[in-house]
């Protein structure tokens, strides 16, 4: 039977290859940070969730070396049977302060917290309220519920609130969004959506993945940065990015929430504990933003100084304050072709950065992500502009 079948995926993939969609994976020859081996050679990594630079810290490698010395390399188990020690514990109450919430739960990755979270809490009789631009896996958790399902326009709270209206005669309703939406570091206008969920009368669940750790006054998220960390009831977020930038996820949020979770969740209930050196790393990780604020400072700039730079050169670039920076190509026939074209070419200028086209964005919006870290000097940002001018005028994008 697969002779057929096969025929079918290779015909598939040759499409999607003329049609300059196909996704190639760079191998990486050496640990995670602002340059990085490829192909035998160095170049400038402005494409990863490194934000805060931690990924390859000594002073976290450390903690996860020592971790796993003295914890061993994994426990065989799920939480409630004997995968639960004292570190994961401290992790989750750490985690709880750092959030400002009343208590955390953690799955091995975020997919799998927003995997886990709606099932268990919104039955048949319950409505999600969801923002179309929300991340793959809050949508296939939300896929998950037997609750009703509405859709409101990307950021647009005319839209929320007509949904929430409709979503009147449902027992409870739960208004879901990312903190920052992953492929154009837009923020979640949530003191907007606080305020309906007030009216209204809804739970809000955001996933800060792309923010916990350095958005905000201390780093702590969106809901810092716009201060309702009061108004949100539930958090799911990542230690795979700014955290250490491993693996990891957690649901953070109102104290029945997550005892629920621990007795309901499937992702935590029938998966492995998350291993020890992680959570030994990502308690480091706390312990850094606790105690030194540079690494944010640092961040801030860098960002500044990228989407400024590319901006000025002519680039379509929109304004904000995020560490994501997308170059786009809205005015381009073949931009999935050009975002394709100019990310090889870019890697041959010592510059790697990937160029994103459907089905991860719409149908006409490719787009090069650039993401700025702390780990970067003025130098690799002045070298990466350098190139981007080289580049975009060669394709077009730029006079």
């Amino acid at each position: 039977m697969y002779g057929k079948f096969g025929e079918v995926l290779r015909s598939e993939l040759d499409a999607i290859r003329e049609q300059g969609l196909y996704k190639d994976e760079r191998v990486l020859e050496g640990p995670q940070g602002a340059e990085i081996s490829v192909g035998g050679r160095k170049v400038l990594n402005f494409c990863a969730n490194n934000y805060l630079g931690l990924a390859a810290d000594p002073r976290v490698t450390e903690a996860a070396r020592r971790t796993l010395s003295e914890w061993g390399y994994g426990l065989s188990s799920v939480r409630f049977i004997c995968g639960t020690t004292t570190l994961h514990k401290q992790l989750e109450r750490e985690l709880s302060e750092f959030l400002g919430t009343e208590d955390t739960i953690l799955y091995a990755a975020c997919f799998d917290a927003n995997g886990g979270v709606f099932e268990p809490l919104l039955e048949k009789d319950s409505a999600i309220i969801t923002d179309q631009l929300n991340h793959a896996s809050i949508i296939d958790g939300v896929r998950l519920a037997k609750a009703q399902r509405h859709i409101y326009l990307h950021s647009d709270m005319d839209s929320l609130e007509e949904k929430l209206k409709a979503a009147q005669s449902a027992k409870f309703r739960m208004i879901v969004t990312d903190g920052v939406f992953s492929m154009d570091g837009h923020l979640a206008k949530l003191p907007e959506i606080c305020d309906l969920a007030d009216k209204y009368e809804a739970m809000v669940l955001v996933d800060d993945s792309h923010a916990t750790g350095f958005t905000g006054p201390t780093g702590r998220g969106t809901h810092e940065k716009f201060d309702v960390i009061d108004r949100v009831d539930v958090i799911t977020t990542t230690l795979g990015k700014a955290l250490g930038g491993a693996l990891g996820g957690c649901t953070s949020g109102k104290k029945e929430i997550i005892e629920w979770l621990r007795q309901k969740s499937r992702p935590y209930l029938f998966s492995n504990s998350l291993p020890m050196m992680i959570c030994g790393a990502a308690l480091e990780v706390l312990k850094i933003l606790r105690e030194d604020p540079t690494p944010l400072k640092t961040l801030e700039h860098n960002q500044a100084r990228l989407r400024g730079g590319l901006r000025e050169l002519g680039f379509d670039v929109d304004e904000g304050d995020h560490a994501i920076i997308p170059v786009h190509f809205r005015q381009h026939e073949d931009d999935a072709i050009i975002a394709q074209g100019m990310s090889a070419d870019l890697l041959a200028e010592g510059i790697y950065c990937i160029g994103f086209s459907f089905p991860v964005v719409p149908r006409g919006g490719a787009r090069i992500r650039l993401q700025a870290s702390a780990a970067h000097t003025d130098e690799q940002i002045t070298r990466c502009l350098a190139a981007f001018a080289k580049i975009g005028k060669k394709y077009g994008a730029i006079g």
